[in-house]
């Protein structure tokens, strides 16, 4: 993990965490993971919006947790166990609830395209770009734009 992009004959890699959420491949620039964790006694945070899941204490740091499901507008899903991804923004500690951790890619920063016109409007808003692996579409996340969970957003 020390050096994010490496340079190669054919241009600077880019090093994604893999991450379903309903069924749909996303892809974190692993530079902005600080950790993946299993959260526990998460506490709700009366008159928060939906989409903040509530607050957990991971090793002595406060961290806010995002519901990503309910950040795309997608519905919940019931029984399983959810993961989150650890990301930091302005020194602000937040865990970003997924479905499943999957691997980390190496994939080249010149593979990245614009988001189709056909993507879902909800994960286009998030997105900063799409790789098209074999037979499936990563949806890379803005990370920024994932945590601007400020109520002027929803006026837009």
């Amino acid at each position: 993990m020390s050096n994010k992009k490496t340079q190669i004959g054919e241009g600077a890699m880019v090093e994604y965490v893999t991450a379903m959420i309903g069924g749909q491949l996303f892809g974190l620039p692993i530079s902005r993971v600080q950790d993946v964790f299993m959260p526990e006694r998460v506490t709700r945070v009366p008159l928060s919006s939906r989409e903040i899941a509530g607050v957990l204490n991971l090793r002595g740091r406060i961290v806010t947790v995002v519901d990503m499901r309910a950040r795309l507008g997608l519905p919940a899903e019931d029984g399983k166990t959810p993961m989150a991804v650890g990301v930091d923004l302005r020194g602000e500690s937040y865990g970003l609830l997924i479905d499943q951790i999957g691997e980390v890619l190496r994939l080249p920063e010149a593979g990245m395209e614009e988001n189709p016109v056909n993507l879902d409007p909800r994960m286009a808003k998030l997105a900063g770009g799409v790789h098209r692996l074999d037979g499936q579409l990563m949806v890379v996340l803005d990370v920024d734009r994932v945590l601007e969970l400020a109520p002027d957003m929803m006026a837009a």
